[in-house]
């Protein structure tokens, strides 16, 4: 685990609780917060006990809340450090009991180093053997909190491919997008356009927020835009130039590369696939879900692309 493992007398004294601090001043530092589901037994000489920060986070989260928390936790409440099982355990066990919005409450992330992740997953023309060039048919990004992980806004859009405006059987099997889908559809640089309002109408471009892409792989970021708007002779913005490759961010907090991508990601964190394999939309939920899974396991992402 990336938490910070202090004596019981030492969060008695600190009151750490589970509000997230302000990205005011982004840090790489996994020690600023502790959440209920990081809550171990541990006790040293002084007898106070790790479940302090739960009593100091009832000021901001009922007695009653707490009170229901303890009783459907139970003996979850104090699993012995190191379980890697304890955080999905204990999320779904207060799920199943109705917490909902509560539990978000409850929760606390360490701090990342980005107020926002741009989840982002393209879906492409394709076929055997492979069509070239490949034209970018479905175009999906996903607005994910730095702070609460939480999806607050989707951009979505479908787009015309205009080398090969038929799509192959092939296409339409593998990612279950049909003809009727994308006919009529803006182009690429309508949709690149259309992209860059929504960047702006969500405060993205502001300097002083600091937001990053997120792909399952390099090759959108790195082949797939890029290649497409040379192609075309499209710019491509700055913002399209750096991103996470959420494969070596898995790989760097679990120690292993998952060779089938998401599948291999959703089973090693013991998580249920969600969606139809190769949709663009819901290969970025399940990429948000693989996020904020690390994240209640004190992981902190960072760039993996290389400045352009």
């Amino acid at each position: 685990m990336f938490w910070r493992r202090g004596s019981g007398a030492e969060l008695c004294k600190t009151g750490w609780h589970w509000g997230f601090p302000a990205l005011t001043e982004p840090s790489a530092s996994p020690a600023a917060g502790l959440g209920i589901f990081e809550v171990r037994r541990v006790l040293d000489a002084s007898g106070c006990s790790m479940l302090a920060p739960l009593q100091t986070g009832a000021a901001r989260f009922s007695s009653y809340l707490l009170s229901r928390a303890r009783k459907v936790l139970g003996s979850h409440l104090f699993s012995p450090c190191g379980v890697p099982e304890f955080c999905s355990i204990s999320t779904r066990k207060l799920a199943a009991h109705g917490f909902g919005a509560s539990m978000a409450a409850m929760v606390s992330f360490p701090p990342q180093r980005y107020h926002y992740f741009l989840v982002l997953d393209f879906e492409a023309t394709c076929d055997k053997p492979q069509i070239h060039p490949q034209e970018i048919i479905e175009f999906p990004i996903l607005k994910l909190n730095g702070r609460t992980m939480e999806i607050e806004s989707t951009f979505h859009m479908y787009v015309q491919p205009v080398v090969h405006p038929q799509l192959t059987p092939f296409c339409t099997e593998l990612t279950g997008i049909i003809q009727a889908m994308v006919d009529g559809q803006p182009s690429l640089q309508q949709v690149l356009e259309r992209v860059d309002e929504w960047m702006a109408k969500e405060g993205l471009l502001d300097p002083n927020v600091k937001s990053i892409f997120v792909t399952c792989g390099d090759w959108d970021l790195k082949v797939m835009l890029p290649g497409q708007c040379q192609y075309l002779g499209l710019p491509v913005a700055d913002y399209f130039k750096q991103w996470i490759n959420l494969k070596k961010a898995y790989s760097f907090a679990m120690g292993c590369w998952p060779k089938n991508g998401l599948l291999d990601m959703n089973k090693g964190l013991s998580l249920q696939h969600i969606g139809r394999p190769h949709s663009g939309i819901d290969d970025c939920k399940n990429i948000a879900n693989i996020m904020k899974t690390l994240a209640y396991r004190g992981f902190i992402f960072k760039q993996t692309s290389k400045p352009f």
